[in-house]
């Protein structure tokens, strides 16, 4: 029971254990490998703290001590952080990777320009020549750059379900690769305190198949004429 109330809270439109694409799953599948291997080492110094607690009472001679405080510097203090760390990366750097915005092996990249201001998010799809606020919409499994500026303090753009976070700070363009999988809203906020307003600077990303994208972008552009 207790274990399922905990798990519980791993769903809904902020966690990031509950992925809707490809970039959200790497993220939560990292972590998870990151949440087994920190359990498993827990474990183990769990079981080497109760032994030696439990162990009998022994007064080794000088070279059997500095011999054994040898190996537990070795093996706890070198071994055990450097095949951590290196573990981390071989599975980290790939993760990364796949994250950044390069061009896909197939199909084309939908390009959108996300602005920061205080507090709220201007949206412009230049191809299109569309401008939202607060409120984003993608086409289903194409990959989307979003393109980062910010005109006054540094914002930060997350959508948990679909993708990692990215800072946007003024003066620089910073671009981030999302994809969603399937047809839905997704939410997502300001994770960088920027100001009175931060709580409540948050927008939403829609998701359509890709027929209902282009009827959207129709009705859109026909709205504005």
């Amino acid at each position: 029971m207790v274990i399922c109330l905990l798990l519980s809270a791993c769903r809904g439109p902020f966690s990031t254990l509950d992925p809707a694409g490809p970039s959200a799953r790497d993220v939560a599948g990292l972590w998870w490998a990151m949440f087994g291997f920190a359990t498993l080492v827990l474990m183990v110094v769990t079981a080497l703290w109760v032994y030696a607690i439990r162990r009998p009472a022994s007064h080794p001679d000088q070279q059997s001590a500095q011999v054994m405080q040898n190996r537990w510097v070795i093996w706890g203090g070198l071994a055990l952080p450097l095949g951590s760390i290196a573990l981390l990366l071989a599975f980290g750097i790939p993760v990364g990777h796949r994250m950044l915005p390069l061009p896909p092996e197939t199909g084309a990249v939908l390009q959108i320009e996300v602005t920061g201001h205080q507090w709220w998010w201007a949206v412009y799809y230049p191809e299109q020549n569309i401008g939202l606020t607060d409120e984003v919409h993608i086409p289903v499994g194409t990959p989307v750059d979003v393109v980062l500026r910010s005109t006054d303090v540094i914002h930060s753009f997350w959508v948990p379900r679909l993708g990692g976070k990215m800072d946007m700070i003024p003066g620089r363009i910073n671009v981030l690769r999302l994809q969603a999988d399937e047809p839905g809203v997704y939410r997502g906020s300001c994770t960088e305190f920027c100001g009175i307003g931060h709580a409540h600077m948050q927008f939403t990303i829609t998701a359509h198949s890709a027929n209902d994208f282009l009827t959207w972008q129709q009705q859109v552009q026909e709205g504005a004429e």
